[in-house]
């Protein structure tokens, strides 16, 4: 995940969006790490013009004086002036020197030439607690993708003092994050720019130090409950094919993670959260506990007769599965637990409390609730029996395979993943009204920050802007919080993927450049994600024209009729083709699934270009996201993001069954930007028609003569 920001889930009777304020729901704790890098206080939430303006206050309050003002939203005051001379040192030297150093002293207690420390936690989850930042702990990088990989030099013998390399793998939406993020120690391996994977990084260290021992065993560590048994197996086959009878590899599980070892050395270890559980109202999921019980069950018995139970790793599939939620990672309302179903009933594993509403109805459903943790020995008791068969989802952790043992499990991918996927009649209903929501407060945000910075000449950092936006959203009925934090970006920082304001040095938006909001909501309805890219002066013609090629391949795919059984991978080249014809692209994905009222990041569909994707076709029924981009790194970025709905569609033929989409989303595009001589006569209708359902949708929900209400008028009015 980006920078931390607090829990945006209000599940246990606090205010909606309390925490989607962010940054001052967390305490102030000064800096006692001087080794800290930026990327590490961002991770905490501390920055150093925190720092800063705690100092200045104590002047302040010892001298008598104002020495600055910070400016307001409204415009008024002057901007914040910071001398150097009070900067805290871990600004100054970034280093991560101390903390590798106490991960090495641990490898050697190990054996391990190499420890790989992974983003996800024990669930495999892709947006992570506090306490799961282990890779962010170590590297300074805060982005929510990407490996660390640290050697130890075993050709060295000084253990006192061992020494070694460090690399962080990510992908294209992280390179200039890490870049930033990453101090000297880091040398950043990117993914998909090269042959060398991190993995085969790995080999190639440990390799060359067997060979330097005369052969002698160099092992490779990471802790079993953070990495797939799929990701292990493909390892230890790329170690089969990499090493001769001169070298030895092994790959390693290390059960005691080593950097919770070390963490408490340098900093207070967060917590994870454990908060209440809430029961989602059938208006709002459409299909009770036993209707799914009864499906996954049925399935179990089709597919894979014999099999004793399925385990559940995945929160977001517990979450569905029981029509509950919770608020443990910000951002999505999932709560830790891991669950068995079988014919007997089902089994929920967590620790976190819930009200006697909850305990009714789990107990009505017949649901067991045992420890979090006693998982691991109920697993390893119940596969004593030699005859039983476990269907375990094919990314459970290492761990789980190894607790139940691997004769005795059967990796499948999992069925709830798949049902989740498939929205049903209550769950789009819901959907449609979510995005008329989310078209209204991003239709007020628009409008007021085009007045403030335009008509007001108002100076407005990207951080409130974004704090603005979830200030508007809370006054929505059913308003849970954001769906991941929003992506404020002017200028050059938009050309930054996944960019997150700081609370404290933000940008100030600057009307003549590029503005680039990316924001989603978690609303009782549904989970929306838009984009939208605005210029509120005179952008460049290069700025129209990239814009209007944007524009044109998310209108293609929007349009797109295609057979079912068409995967995600096969649509991608749509939205690419007409930045292909200029010689343009983007280093991410087209469109990934998305969640009701659960991860904004829902698989296992996509749009995109990973091989994977192939293996499940679109079905009536999913939403997913459209948001093809291009970013001219130190300029501008451009992105563009619709949430759709695939349908069935009738052909003239009638011949086979096809499919289509529907674009849930209402907030209009940037007509400043778009280069109407670019456009065909079928994408100008294409865009009017949308405009005009914009504007019925939303404008009733509006104040006549509001300046939400002109604006409304003026970006939809025909091209």
């Amino acid at each position: 995940m980006s920078t931390a920001r607090p829990s945006m889930m209000s599940l246990s009777g606090r205010d909606p969006g309390l925490y989607a304020a962010s940054g001052h729901a967390r305490p102030f704790r000064p800096c006692a790490d001087c080794t800290c890098s930026p990327g590490l206080l961002s991770r905490q939430g501390r920055r150093s013009s925190a720092f800063l303006k705690q100092l200045e206050n104590t002047r302040r309050r010892k001298s008598g004086r104002d020495p600055y003002r910070v400016s307001s939203l409204s415009g008024s005051g002057s901007e914040s002036v910071y001398s150097s001379d009070m900067l805290c040192q871990s600004t100054k030297e970034i280093n991560t020197t101390e903390r590798l150093l106490q991960l090495r002293l641990q490898m050697i207690k190990h054996e391990l030439c190499c420890y790989i420390v992974p983003s996800e936690d024990e669930h495999q989850s892709e947006y992570v607690s506090l306490a799961d930042q282990r890779r962010s702990f170590i590297s300074g990088f805060t982005g929510s993708a990407g490996i660390a990989c640290i050697t130890r030099n075993l050709l060295n013998f000084n253990e006192k003092d061992p020494d070694g390399k460090s690399i962080l793998s990510t992908d294209g939406r992280y390179f200039n994050q890490a870049a930033q993020e990453l101090d000297f120690n880091w040398t950043l391996l990117k993914q998909g720019e090269g042959p060398l994977t991190w993995q085969q990084w790995c080999i190639n260290e440990a390799k060359e130090m067997s060979e330097g021992l005369g052969g002698k065993v160099a092992k490779i560590g990471v802790d079993p409950k953070l990495i797939s048994l799929e990701q292990v197996k493909a390892f230890k086959k790329r170690i089969q094919d990499s090493t001769n009878s001169n070298v030895q590899i092994e790959l390693v599980p290390v059960e005691q993670n080593l950097i919770d070892v070390i963490w408490s050395t340098f900093e207070p270890v967060p917590e994870r959260s454990s908060n209440n559980l809430m029961l989602l109202n059938s208006a709002f999921h459409g299909e009770d506990f036993k209707e799914k019980r009864s499906r996954v069950l049925k399935y179990i018995h089709e597919k894979h007769k014999g099999a004793a139970a399925l385990v559940v790793v995945a929160l977001d599939e517990i979450s569905w599965f029981l029509n509950m939620r919770g608020s443990d990672i910000e951002y999505n309302p999932v709560f830790y637990a891991y669950l068995l179903i079988d014919d007997e009933g089902t089994t929920l594993y967590t620790d976190n409390p819930f009200q006697s509403d909850v305990k009714t109805y789990l107990q009505e459903n017949n649901v067991d609730v045992k420890p979090y943790e006693s998982i691991w020995e109920h697993l390893q008791q119940r596969s004593s029996n030699r005859d039983a068969k476990f269907l375990v989802p094919d990314n459970s952790s290492w761990q789980l395979i190894r607790q139940i043992g691997s004769e005795q499990c059967q990796p499948v991918h999992s069925p709830l993943d798949l049902f989740k996927s498939v929205k049903n009649v209550t769950e789009i209903r819901n959907a449609r009204v979510a995005q008329v929501k989310d078209g209204v407060c991003l239709t007020q945000y628009f409008a007021w920050l085009e007045d403030q910075l335009v008509s007001n000449e108002a100076l407005i950092d990207e951080y409130h802007a974004a704090d603005k936006l979830t200030q508007i959203r809370k006054t929505q009925r059913d308003f849970m919080g954001n769906s991941f934090e929003t992506i404020s970006s002017t200028g050059a920082n938009a050309a930054v993927i996944h960019y997150a304001p700081p609370e404290d040095g933000s940008s100030m938006i600057d009307p003549s450049k590029i503005y680039l909001c990316d924001s989603g909501s978690q609303f009782k309805e549904g989970t929306t994600d838009i984009t939208r890219t605005v210029h509120m002066t005179t952008p460049t013609q290069e700025e129209i024209d990239n814009y209007t090629l944007v524009l044109k391949g998310n209108l293609a795919v929007e349009r797109l009729v295609f057979p079912e059984g068409t995967s995600g991978l096969h649509i991608d080249s749509i939205a690419r083709q007409y930045l292909w014809s200029r010689g343009l692209d983007y280093k991410h994905g087209t469109g990934h699934g998305i969640g009701s009222f659960l991860n904004v990041h829902e698989g296992p569909i996509g749009i995109g270009q990973r091989p994977s994707l192939a293996q499940f076709p679109l079905q009536a029924g999913n939403i997913i996201s459209n948001e093809p981009g291009y970013y001219k790194d130190g300029e501008y970025g451009l992105r563009l993001e619709n949430d759709l709905l695939v349908k069935h569609a009738q052909t003239a033929s009638g011949n086979g069954k096809f499919l289509k989409f529907e674009n849930l989303t209402l907030v209009p595009y940037c007509k400043k930007l778009i280069n109407v001589k670019m456009l065909t006569k079928e994408e100008k209708l294409q865009i009017n028609e949308y405009h005009s359902r914009v504007w019925q949708s939303v404008a009733p929900l509006l104040q006549p003569q509001s300046l939400s209400f002109k604006w409304l008028k003026n970006e939809t009015s025909s091209l």
